[in-house]
């Protein structure tokens, strides 16, 4: 039995890493998946490997969102389903709140905040025309504990995390029913957790294999998290059987923000 049948939905940062491994989770559980990326080269290939859609899209394009939305709907009929994933880190050679530029401050947070806001304010329409649905926004660790050497990307999450709480709350008043959770991956092996120890070896004159081996010990279950986790938490906060769970932060990170504890660092 499928768990997500025949619902429609969106994943933002779907070509590739975590974006990818939820578009197949979803669609192998039943879900009509529209990818939007702006990797169009992998964002296409995925589409027709797994038989979705796909629309290249900046995800900070006011206009984008609407047409997004009005075209999942016109295809399919309805939309229950959005997951807020693209997102960039930003610079961590100078990410420290006493470097970074205001350039970087502001483009990451045009993605990883203004990109969510956008979405579910042109996604809320629709899903309760729909008769509700599921919003989930990818946040992060970084999101939770102090972040001193990616502040820019620590506080956009952050940010993300509130904004999922206030749209949680603002839906369930309204009896939408439209629930909005969070997720939060701890260290996943993706491509931009590689740029970001590559960063960090650079900075401190180590290999990037020495960062990842600290990264790891740093985790209480002492291993990574894999794709797949990831996509299998969102899986359930899309599903009914999340039906009266909503502002909630699901927490990914094999214990590592309890090993780090209220106002740690990363």
């Amino acid at each position: 039995m499928q768990r997500v049948p025949e619902k429609i939905a969106i994943v933002t940062g779907g070509a590739v890493g975590i974006g990818a491994a939820i578009v197949r989770r979803l669609a192998s559980e039943g879900s009509k998946v529209t990818i939007t990326d702006i990797q169009e080269d992998a964002g296409r290939a995925l589409a027709r490997e797994l038989g979705c859609d796909f629309v290249k899209q900046d995800v900070t394009d006011e206009k984008q969102w609407q047409a997004v939305v009005s075209q999942v709907e016109k295809r399919h009929g309805a939309l229950h389903i959005l997951v807020n994933n693209a997102g960039i880190e930003g610079a961590i050679e100078l990410g420290s709140p006493e470097v970074t530029s205001l350039a970087d401050w502001q483009s990451v947070h045009r993605v990883n905040v203004e990109g969510v806001f956008l979405a579910c304010r042109a996604a809320i329409p629709a899903l309760r025309r729909a008769g509700g649905g599921s919003i989930i926004n990818v946040s992060s660790t970084a999101g939770l504990v102090a972040t001193p050497d990616f502040s820019a990307y620590g506080a956009s999450k952050a940010a993300v995390r509130h904004l999922t709480t206030s749209v949680a709350l603002h839906c369930a008043r309204d009896g939408s029913r439209i629930r909005c959770n969070s997720v939060h991956p701890g260290v996943v092996l993706t491509p931009m957790l590689h740029r970001i120890v590559e960063s960090i070896g650079k900075q401190r004159g180590v290999a990037a294999e020495e960062v990842l081996r600290e990264f790891k010990a740093e985790i209480p279950q002492g291993e990574f998290q894999e794709l797949g986790d990831i996509a299998h938490a969102v899986l359930f906060l899309a599903s009914d059987e999340a039906k009266h769970v909503t502002g909630l932060a699901m927490i990914v990170d094999g214990g590592g923000t309890l090993a780090f504890g209220a106002g740690g660092t990363r």
